[in-house]
């Protein structure tokens, strides 16, 4: 149907938006890609639905710019933008048939009626509802409800396609599906698409690139793997799946590479992060990367501690284990089919791998 030739480079440029004393969006700098899966990230309150209201329309910038294609939207209304928003809720018109919601934005457009049935059997096609055009929405499961508003707003041809946690109202074993098929759908048409939503999982699974805002600001940009692994502050390494951050001291650069780091009495070296830093820092270190070894084990980033609890994952269990210093840090172990080796009470050694630990500065 579609592809990156028809635009989709957004550009938001200073943009704000206050209401009354509250700032929901604070002076952001933003630009999204042609043909790009975009995310927007964060929890509740964070101003990513304001940003994308800003964007489809719904709301006016306090000051700033938005720029779709080199053009500035900042005052048209959102009609005349080639902006399309799919909702939590959908929005389908009950009294309509799936074709009849599907081709309702084609019946404000000069063309034949012959056009408009081709356009809306190929987007039914595409987002795998053909043969349910004649029913009402009352008769469409969740999953099946959420394809058709995806379909309605693709079938005009949007140069951005706007989805505010558009999976959100189904259960966890449909929205995996759904997240498979909606990637799928975005590459074969190729519209750029923002995406708003608080699930980090859905986040990494979906996007090329994602934001991640707090408080109305932008506190990281960059591919998935780029923000999981290389966070830019604590708040990020905290709110982006599951991370251990401990207060440290940073003690300078260390003589083989990297920084020298104090938790307690006991020295590490961190590879990772602002290895310039000194003084009071944090480090931080993934689950996964974390070795559960022999109490016995000493050596370079290597500490000491008690298995305080055990939780059963399936493919994973989830170990925390209180430090001899008294902070706590929690471990992801591979279930292989064995018996976990090491029972809870158990005295372990906790590596913490040099090339994975890393420092941070900023809260």
């Amino acid at each position: 149907m579609q592809t990156d030739e028809h635009g989709g480079h957004l550009q938001l440029s200073g943009l704000a938006k206050e209401y009354g004393d509250f700032t929901a969006v604070r002076d952001v700098d933003l630009e999204v890609a042609p043909g790009e899966f975009f995310s927007l990230l964060g929890p509740s309150g964070c101003g990513k639905t304001t940003m994308l209201r800003m964007v489809a329309g719904f709301e006016r910038p306090t000051r700033g710019k938005i720029y779709l294609d080199g053009e500035d939207l900042s005052e048209t209304p959102p009609h005349r933008r080639t902006v399309n928003t799919v909702f939590q809720s959908y929005a389908l018109f009950p009294h309509l048939t799936v074709g009849d919601n599907v081709a309702f934005g084609l019946r404000f457009r000069d063309i034949s009626r012959a056009e408009e049935g081709a356009k809306v059997r190929a987007t039914l096609e595409l987002v795998q509802m053909e043969g349910m055009a004649d029913r009402k929405p009352a008769r469409l499961s969740g999953g099946q409800q959420q394809r058709v508003a995806l379909a309605r707003a693709l079938v005009l041809d949007p140069a951005i396609l706007l989805l505010d946690e558009p999976l959100g109202a189904l259960d966890a074993q449909l929205k995996k599906l759904l997240q498979v098929e909606l990637k799928r759908i975005q590459e074969r048409v190729g519209i750029t698409f923002v995406y708003v939503t608080h699930d980090q999982e859905e986040a990494m699974a979906l996007s090329d690139r994602m934001c991640v805002m707090h408080e109305g600001t932008i506190r990281q940009v960059g591919p998935p793997r780029q923000v999981y692994e290389e966070p830019a502050s604590t708040f990020v390494a905290d709110f982006l799946g599951v991370s251990n951050v401990i207060a440290a001291k940073a003690l300078g650069r260390h003589a083989n590479g990297g920084c020298r780091v104090a938790i307690g009495d006991r020295e590490l070296v961190a590879e990772a992060g602002d290895i310039d830093a000194t003084g009071e820092v944090k480090v931080m270190l993934r689950p996964e990367h974390l070795r559960v070894g022999e109490p016995e084990e000493s050596g370079l980033n290597r500490l000491h501690g008690i298995i305080e609890r055990l939780v059963y994952l399936g493919p994973t269990t989830q170990m925390f284990i209180q430090l001899d210093g008294g902070q706590t840090v929690q471990a992801l172990i591979s279930n292989r089919g064995d018996a976990i080796e090491y029972p809870r009470g158990s005295r372990v050694s906790v590596g913490l791998p040099s090339s994975a630990l890393r420092v941070l500065t900023t809260g």
